[in-house]
């Protein structure tokens, strides 16, 4: 077992980034965003889709607070910086990269490590996992794009519910309330995902870039510009490949689309 606390591999077109604190229930500090960040950006070079995970039984409970503590003993204004967020930059570079990112969620997925998993863009949470804001009870603010990126996937009125009152998402309720997409038996998180980065490793890479890139920005535009922005994305996804994909599923040589898994949803 590598002692990096972000670990990288891959696996044929899939790279598989790992928080590897499990001793630390997977508590990122500062530096580990900077790393995992880097490790998504090696992945949009090196593979076509990524897995993020957490070795050992947790994903992630969130933001090392002992490091937090330590870092403003001297005031709350000797911490203030120019330029972005540490966080912001980091996993922007999930969310903005050049590969789709699935999170395989297991145990907790608390604070800063519900922000990384926002981050990406499908989620598969396994039956041990738990979903969590927090922050209040701590006497801090989400800092890691949480107030942009989960309240976008739960809405308002979920997420204040959840940091005011420190209340916890079960699997089911995290489905219901479209925090995940897919929910699955213990320890099967992982496989899951894998095989979905698989799956959609098998697309073309101009069109899973429209997808995750293009979506997201529409979302946030007005029915007109959103149009508008719908045609410019829709013409970059075509390319060479496209063609003989076309051409494939019209002479019949195109590989017939499976059926969905909707056993655990």
């Amino acid at each position: 077992m590598t002692d990096a606390e972000i670990t990288y591999s891959l696996e044929g077109d899939v790279a598989l980034v790992g928080i590897n604190r499990p001793k630390k229930r997977n508590a990122l500090h500062s530096a580990m965003f900077t790393q995992l960040g880097d490790a998504v950006e090696r992945a949009g070079h090196e593979s076509r889709a990524a897995v993020i995970f957490g070795v050992g039984q947790h994903f992630s409970a969130g933001l090392d607070l002992a490091q937090l503590a330590e870092s403003i003993k001297g005031g709350v204004q000797s911490r203030a910086g120019t330029g972005p967020h540490s966080a912001h930059v980091a996993f922007d570079k999930i969310t903005r990269g050049r590969i789709p990112v699935v999170a395989a969620l297991t145990g907790a997925v608390v604070g800063a490590g519900l922000e990384v998993a926002a981050s990406a863009h499908i989620r598969v949470a396994d039956s041990t996992a738990f979903f969590g804001l927090p922050e209040a009870q701590r006497g801090i603010f989400v800092g890691a794009g949480g107030s942009v990126r989960i309240q976008r996937l739960l809405g308002n009125a979920r997420m204040t519910d959840m940091m005011l009152t420190g209340r916890l998402l079960d699997p089911e309720e995290a489905l219901a309330q479209n925090l995940i997409q897919y929910r699955v038996d213990a320890g099967e998180a992982f496989e899951r995902a894998l095989t979905i980065a698989k799956r959609i490793a098998a697309n073309t890479v101009e069109s899973n870039w429209a997808i995750t890139q293009g979506l997201s920005r529409i979302n946030g535009l007005s029915y007109d510009d959103g149009l508008f922005v719908e045609t410019l994305v829709a013409h970059s996804a075509l390319s060479a490949e496209s063609v003989g994909r076309l051409a494939d599923f019209v002479d019949k040589r195109a590989t017939a689309l499976a059926r969905p898994d909707n056993s655990n949803n």
